[in-house]
């Protein structure tokens, strides 16, 4: 076993896998530089180019490393814990750099022109450029596949954790990603992927083929093409949109609850009766609908008799609104009682509606793995019990008095980092969905990267599903999002920050009748397929090898 060494790490390939961790890292927000995601995967394979086995793995984890204490930064932010925010930051960024290094280890070593270690990243670049264009186009079209299968993999593994997936840095160019209503945010991240390891062939043909013009033109003309196709196809959905007929007029409530009041039971009456007051200012001007965030109502929202809180049903008389609102739930049991992370909808009678109990709960944060079977593992998280994740999406149907004519409308709400699983929101949107909620609350994680994140993930939920999303957020990103993906209103407080408190109100216009997306109908066939075309690219290597050995085995029994 070798010694570590700090000069020969220097010397290697890891600091500029670190560099190109870090660059992945910053095409997500808050730095958000969208072009660092066509060149990061790249650089990340540069760094192993030449290398066979296991050093390209180690490379790809030092890479995925760098790339997730980098984007996650801000679990260090969650105040009052001890120690569990630094050792739940190291322990999620090293499980989840396993799965940039098994891509790493994947792509480099389906490589033919490196079928035995070359001595530098130049000798390596030279072979590569040795193999047919059919080869080296094979070979970046599999990378892309292998890397969108393995988000597949990360958005489902363990209840999975979607962040930051690939396609989620380019929120911005609104016509890049349009067709990810065919494809979900994984043809985006394939496009990308694919795109940076044909840039990465190009620049190998030229340092490969000196003496030629232009030698990455051929590299880099399919990738290049289907960017424009995709962008043709943005600006041509952007331009002709679907008319509207109806609209939806909402208030949004930002409390701006510190997570340290919510912890503390003391302070519930008094946060309360800020919530509503906030509330009441809010419905001066009348609503169809106010929205309360996450984890604004301190416990649950109804008395003994199953009633809503008298304050509460005032309220909504009051305005003559129904309310949408985040709390508590609970479903007593004879051996147990089972609680529930839940939105409940409230009409302007003050009596409850509808309730929704959210189904995909945070892993540690909202409940602890195989507790049952291994007790000791809830001395490492800062949680002391679970809730009871939700069995499926519910429809919320409200009317909408202060439209003209008066209509009902559907809207289905996600709760908290819902809104981040493409395959969870597109249950939750019916062919008579009209709108998405998301209410979250992101106090947890101070004014880090956290919300604006989740944001950037959120947007890709209108584009797959044809439908606009509201969110509302305990301490920012406040705002809704068409049906394109594009940012309509955000908002801000008095110093125009978007972590105060306060309170916005917004009109949403909803198409008369909305045809369904593909992706809508037929979920993530684009991904799947991507998870069967890796498969068969890590068999056929397998029983290759193996077929080679058996032959040779038996040549060398046939000698006599």
């Amino acid at each position: 076993m070798k010694k570590f060494s700090p000069s020969a790490f220097i010397r290697g390939r890891f600091p500029l896998a670190i560099l190109a961790g870090l660059m992945l890292a910053m095409a997500f927000p808050k730095f958000g530089v969208a072009g660092f995601a066509w060149i990061a995967p790249a650089l990340i394979l540069s760094t192993a180019i030449g290398k066979r086995g296991g050093e390209t793995f180690r490379i790809g984890y030092v890479a995925g490393l760098a790339h997730y204490l980098g984007s996650l930064y801000w679990l260090l932010n969650i105040p009052d814990s001890g120690a569990y925010p630094l050792l739940g930051w190291v322990a999620l960024a090293a499980f989840l750099a396993l799965f940039p290094a098994t891509w790493v280890w994947l792509t480099i070593n389906s490589l033919p022109a490196t079928s035995s270690p070359l001595p530098g990243w130049l000798a390596a670049a030279r072979e590569l450029s040795k193999i047919s264009w059919a080869q080296r186009m094979s070979w970046a079209l599999r990378s892309a596949a292998t890397w969108v299968a393995l988000e597949m993999i990360l958005a489902r593994i363990f209840t999975g954790f979607p962040w930051n997936l690939l396609g989620d840095s380019q929120y911005r160019i609104i016509p890049l990603i349009q067709f990810a209503s065919f494809t979900g945010v994984y043809g985006v991240s394939f496009l990308v992927a694919w795109t940076s390891v044909s840039l990465l062939c190009g620049v190998a043909a030229v340092f490969g083929k000196p003496t030629q013009r232009s030698p990455w033109m051929a590299e880099v003309i399919l990738p290049f093409t289907a960017v424009f196709v995709a962008m043709f196809y943005g600006f041509h959905q952007l331009a002709h949109p679907l008319e509207t007929r109806r609209e939806v007029k909402v208030a949004l409530a930002q409390p701006g609850i510190p997570q340290t009041t919510i912890w503390n039971e003391a302070k519930n009456r008094e946060r309360f009766m800020e919530l509503m007051e906030l509330s009441d200012k809010a419905l001066n001007e009348p609503a169809d609908v106010l929205i309360w965030p996450e984890a604004a109502l301190p416990g649950t929202p109804f008395d003994e008799d199953g009633k809503i809180g008298a304050p509460i049903a005032e309220l909504a008389r009051q305005h003559k609104s129904w309310l949408i609102i985040g709390a508590d739930d609970f479903e007593a049991k004879p051996t147990e009682t089972n609680y529930f992370n839940a939105s409940f909808l409230i009409n302007p009678e003050g009596q409850i509606a509808g309730r929704y109990r959210k189904r995909g709960l945070v892993i540690f944060g909202e409940y602890i793995p195989l507790v049952r079977w291994l007790p000791f593992i809830k001395w490492f998280t800062p949680i002391t019990g679970s809730y009871t994740p939700g069995d499926h999406p519910v429809q919320f149907q409200l009317s909408t008095p202060t439209a003209a004519p008066p209509d009902q409308v559907q809207t289905s709400v996600l709760i908290c980092f819902e809104d981040v699983f493409p395959h969870l929101a597109r249950k939750s949107v019916q062919p008579d969905t009209d709108f998405l909620v998301n209410i979250t609350n992101d106090g947890w994680f101070g004014e880090g990267a956290a919300q604006w994140q989740q944001a950037a993930a959120a947007t890709f939920r209108t584009i797959e599903n044809g439908v606009p999303l509201i969110r509302c957020a305990n301490t920012g990103i406040t705002c809704w999002i068409d049906r394109f993906g594009r940012w309509q209103q955000v908002f801000t407080d008095k110093t125009g920050g978007v972590y105060g408190v306060g309170f916005m109100h917004g009109t949403i216009p909803l198409p008369g009748k909305h045809p369904a997306t593909f992706y809508n109908q037929h979920g993530d066939w684009f991904g799947w397929a991507c998870v069967a075309f890796a498969g068969i690219i890590l068999v056929g290597p397998t029983r290759a090898r193996r077929a080679r050995k058996s032959a040779s085995t038996a040549s060398d029994s046939a000698i006599p």
